[in-house]
């Protein structure tokens, strides 16, 4: 029998995907088919809680009629072109990206992804200060790609590369005199995310971030925002840097920008964008039509439907109601949330989920991380509580 055959009379998408792709991912013991709202249904019957939203990018929830529409009739007009034409519809998400965003950063970069925007601030950064250091938060995570998992704390152990192309220190997180110590004139920029989402949803202090605004200024270095995980509405205004009052020089999205449609951005002032020219920057897909046609859509319904109260009310909730069970306390902000838990999280996880509920881990061994639509509704809010409370208690 021919390979092709052997692979036909295989039903198991599971078994498929393992005989053909390289074995990074630990997937869980499901297979959705389709979904509606906040709710997955897979191949076996069963209708599952998505509390993850796909790492944080399913803003919307599933099928919203919004994104549909926006979507299917840029297909139906026209697909992709790159940015070597200017597009109406890349216009429109770009200027209103640019209203939504924090005072002063009024030029976008278009590209494809998180790690995509991070790597791109960063080489701005660089090339506009002709310095070659950057510091980063320890716990923190921006991205894969090279400079971007260069500034990732704990990187190494999976970096590959044999050399980094920057010079990189770690300030420890909250940490205001070794940021005094640290951020001088050598420095080109600082990286930092408001709410670290792979580290468990844990929130910076407010006194931190302004410390590491005032450092930067002083010093001539930038002040990179990192809200790839939790900008877009998810912390219950468009970024989280607004709930802090931060201005940053440079501030990275992506996840639910597109609200399931691959996309990121950057957005600088505008003293940083004269510092480019023509081939300075460049991406093939960042920007195009049916990207472009998402971000409209994503940032349209949040303005529309009046979800950044809606994140605001689910997280109060959250907090009243799911301290229960496993859950002896909550961090985070808006609907980026880490739930620290009396055991291993990967074991309410996997109870969460025999409740039909879908939670994430974290690099907190004890931290499940919930990243919800943002039209999450209290009835879901209700489900979690009721299935943390039925969590049997954790056994010596």
């Amino acid at each position: 029998m021919s390979k092709s055959n052997d692979q036909a009379v295989i039903s198991d998408p599971r078994i498929r995907e393992a005989n053909v792709t390289i074995p990074v991912y630990g997937q869980l013991p499901f297979v959705p088919v389709r979904a509606s709202g906040c709710d997955i249904f897979t191949d076996d019957g069963r209708r599952i809680l998505d509390l993850y939203g796909g790492h944080a990018v399913a803003a919307l929830g599933y099928g919203h009629p919004k994104q549909l529409k926006a979507v299917t009739e840029q297909c139906n007009k026209l697909i992709f072109q790159s940015n070597v034409v200017a597009l109406e519809i890349r216009a429109q998400a770009a200027e209103k990206l640019t209203r939504v965003s924090p005072k002063g950063l009024d030029r976008v970069f278009f590209v494809n992804s998180g790690a995509e925007a991070n790597e791109n601030a960063l080489r701005m950064a660089c090339m506009a200060t002709g310095r070659k250091k950057v510091l980063a938060i320890t716990h923190g995570f921006h991205g894969r790609t090279a400079a971007a998992a260069a500034v990732t704390w704990n990187a190494d152990r999976w970096y590959g590369f044999p050399n980094k192309p920057l010079e990189v220190d770690f300030i420890p997180r909250d940490d205001i005199a070794a940021a005094e110590a640290m951020i001088g004139d050598d420095i080109a920029a600082v990286i930092f995310e408001p709410v670290q989402g792979v580290a468990g949803g844990y929130d910076l202090s407010t006194d931190f971030l302004h410390s590491l605004r005032d450092l930067t200024s002083a010093n001539g270095a930038l002040l990179i925002a990192d809200e790839v995980q939790s900008g877009i509405g998810r912390c219950g205004q468009f970024f989280a840097v607004d709930v802090h009052q931060i201005e940053p020089d440079i501030l990275t999205s992506a996840k639910s920008l597109g609200g399931g449609i691959p996309c990121g951005a950057v957005l600088c002032t505008h003293s940083i964008a004269v510092c480019f020219g023509t081939g300075d920057l460049g991406t093939t897909f960042g920007g195009g039509p049916l990207a472009a046609a998402a971000i409209v859509a994503t940032i349209d319904a949040i303005s529309d439907e009046n979800l950044l109260s809606n994140v605001r009310r689910s997280e109060i909730a959250i907090r009243e109601k799911c301290v229960v069970g496993p859950v002896t306390r909550i961090q985070g902000m808006g609907l980026l949330l880490g739930l620290v838990c009396d055991r291993p999280a990967v074991e309410v996880r996997d109870a969460l989920l025999s409740h039909d509920i879908l939670t994430g881990t974290s690099s907190d061994p004890n931290i499940i991380r919930i990243l919800a639509p943002l039209v999450l509704e209290l009835q879901h809010i209700d489900h979690l509580a009721e299935a943390l409370q039925n969590i049997a208690p954790a056994t010596d």
